[in-house]
C-alpha cells in the first residue's frame, strides 16, 4: 500500500494538469476494489484481529461464548503514542492554517501563491477526508461494531464484513478508522515537499502510518479493512482537491516551504 503510493506521489509534483486527475481515479478505483476484496473476504478481517485478542474462559456466569480482552490497550506507554498520533494531524494542521494566514499578510511580488495553494489544498483534504467523510459520515452512519464490540471478541454485536450497514453500533463505529484516515492525510504532505527531498520525507510519514494501523488493530478499536481503506481514502481525497484546483496554466510546482 505505502510502496505504490510513494511512486504515485514522487511523480504527482510534475508539471502537468492531468497528472491529479489520474492519480485520483487510480486510488478512487483501488478504494473500491479494496471494499470489494475485505467484503468476499470477511474472515481475513477476523484472522487479524485474533492474532491480538486473548482468550480466556468466561467465569462471570453469563452466557456469552468468547471472554477475553484486547492486552495491548491496557499497555500505558502504548496508550501514551496513541495519543500523542492522535492529535498530530491536528497541531501540524494548526500550524499550517498561521502559515496560510502569513501569506495572505503579504502583498504584490511577495505574495507566494503556489505556497498559498498547497497549503489551501493541504488543509481542505483534511476538512473534506478524515474530519467530514470519516468521522462525520461513515463513522456516524455505517454501524459496523469495533471488534472489541463482536461477540467473536467479548462484545454484544454481530461481526459484519467491511461497508455492510447491518452492525447495531449506533455512534463513533468502525468503518472506517478515523485515525488511520488521519496518518493518510499526514503521509499526503510528503508531497508538499520538495521533489528532491520528498523520497526521504515519505518513510517517515510511511512509519507513522504503519505505526497508527498496528495500534488501532493491536488495541481491539478497527478490523484490518477499517484501517487499509481510511488510510487510502485520504489519498483518495488529497488527489481529488488537487484535481479540483489543478489548472491548465499552472506551471510551477508545488512546494512547503
Amino acid at each position: 500500500m505505502i510502496s505504490d503510493a510513494k511512486s504515485l506521489l514522487v511523480t504527482l509534483g510534475e508539471p502537468g494538469p492531468n497528472r491529479a486527475a489520474h492519480a485520483f481515479f487510480l486510488l478512487f478505483a483501488a478504494w473500491f476494489a479494496l471494499l470489494i476484496f475485505f467484503d468476499l473476504f470477511p474472515s481475513l478481517d477476523l484472522y487479524v484481529a485474533e492474532q491480538f485478542f486473548r482468550a480466556k474462559t468466561c467465569l462471570d456466569g453469563s452466557l456469552k461464548e468468547h471472554c477475553g480482552s484486547f492486552p495491548y490497550r491496557s499497555e500505558s506507554a502504548l496508550r501514551a503514542v496513541r495519543s500523542f498520533l492522535f492529535r498530530l494531524p491536528y497541531l501540524i494542521a494548526i500550524v499550517m492554517l498561521w502559515k496560510l494566514f502569513a501569506c495572505y499578510e503579504e502583498y504584490g511580488a511577495t505574495f507566494n501563491a503556489v505556497r498559498a495553494r498547497a497549503l489551501r489544498i493541504a488543509l481542505s483534504s483534511l476538512v473534506l477526508g478524515p474530519i467530514l467523510l470519516v468521522n462525520v459520515i461513515l463513522k456516524s452512519y455505517w454501524g459496523r461494531p469495533r471488534p472489541s464490540q463482536t461477540i467473536d471478541f467479548g462484545g454484544p454485536f454481530d461481526f459484519v464484513q467491511a461497508g455492510s450497514m447491518a452492525g447495531k453500533c449506533l455512534t463513533n463505529c468502525s468503518f472506517v478508522s478515523g485515525e488511520a484516515a488521519a496518518a493518510g492525510w499526514l503521509f499526503c504532505l510528503a508531497f508538499l515537499v520538495p521533489r528532491h527531498l520528498r523520497g526521504a520525507a515519505i518513510v517517515p510519514m510511511g512509519a507513522i502510518s504503519l505505526l497508527v494501523a498496528l495500534l488501532r488493530l493491536s488495541f481491539g478499536a478497527h478490523y484490518l479493512s477499517d484501517v487499509m481503506l481510511g488510510w487510502l481514502s485520504s489519498l483518495v481525497v488529497f488527489t481529488a482537491t488537487m484535481m479540483l484546483t489543478d489548472s491548465p496554466h499552472t506551471e510551477k510546482k508545488l512546494k512547503f516551504e
